[in-house]
């Protein structure tokens, strides 16, 4: 079966990120669990791609139609973006961190990524439950799957709150989180636009139904919507804001010599509140 462009840019995600996958578990090695949540989320996100990209090309390799590989691969499309925005927020927790290692404002972040993954299973039951046939359940999903989006949304601002906080406070930064810090910066407006996709696209619809004879969505959004919305946008506003991210990341993962932070003399200031510990 020939791959229709929805299937075409699936499988371009495969060939993306399956280098990534390789480059974000020698992060996680190299920076552990303890002191790299944000590159363990971001070999997440590259398995979330990797895997959601194979089960849409599977979906329309098999014969006869699969509606679940649909329905599984846009779900793993759609929930893709929680990865991404934990990841930045530990990669913004990591910068709270110490010269000898501890973490501040631990039960904060913690907060926030709760935020996260709520976001993240109010998108997965919304985009499931949208499958049915039954009308007030298809509508009650839809609710549930705006809310989760809209979470989104909530964390990227507390993101940004946060990025413009620690750079109100440079100068207390350790010195290769500094750098860090710019990376992050840079791939917040990335971010931005990849978080407002997903917005348009879920308030494209009404429903989040997928058949063999699914029907392009009507109104001022369709254009936006996922599944039979304009491809350019979505290769644009999504895939291409995603990767840039994503190798942003990577190669400040790879350059910046992070641990060095724990070791050079440089790391201590002489008035250095970021450390002080939490109370």
């Amino acid at each position: 079966m020939t791959l229709d462009t929805q299937g075409i840019l699936a499988a371009v995600t495969i060939a993306m990120y399956a280098p990534f996958l390789f480059i974000s578990i020698r992060l996680a090695v190299k920076y552990g669990i303890k002191r790299g949540d944000g590159w363990i989320l971001l070999l997440v996100f590259c398995i979330i791609r990797v895997l959601g990209g194979a089960l849409l090309v599977a979906a329309e390799e098999i014969t006869p139609v699969n509606i679940s590989l649909y329905i599984g691969g846009y779900s793993l499309e759609a929930s893709g973006l929680s990865p991404l925005l934990l990841c930045t927020l530990g990669l913004l927790h990591s910068i709270f961190q110490t010269p000898d290692g501890l973490s501040r404002y631990n039960k904060q972040f913690r907060l926030l990524n709760l935020l996260g993954m709520l976001a993240l299973i109010l998108t997965i039951i919304g985009i499931t439950n949208a499958s049915s046939s039954n009308t007030s359940s298809s509508s009650s999903a839809n609710t549930i799957r705006r809310v989760g989006v809209i979470l989104f949304c909530v964390l990227y601002i507390i993101l940004a709150g946060v990025c413009l906080y620690l750079w109100s406070q440079i100068r207390f930064v350790m010195r290769y989180r500094k750098q860090l810090l710019k990376a992050i910066s840079v791939a917040l407006p990335f971010l931005l636009v990849r978080t407002i996709y997903s917005v348009l696209s879920t308030f494209s619809s009404s429903t989040f139904t997928i058949t063999t004879t699914t029907q392009p969505a009507t109104g001022d959004l369709a254009k936006f919507n996922i599944i039979t919305g304009e491809w350019q946008i979505y290769l644009v506003m999504d895939m291409l804001m995603e990767y840039a991210i994503v190798i942003i990341y990577a190669v400040a993962g790879l350059v910046l010599p992070l641990n060095q932070d724990y070791k050079s003399p440089d790391s201590y200031q002489d008035e250095y509140p970021l450390s002080r510990p939490q109370l």
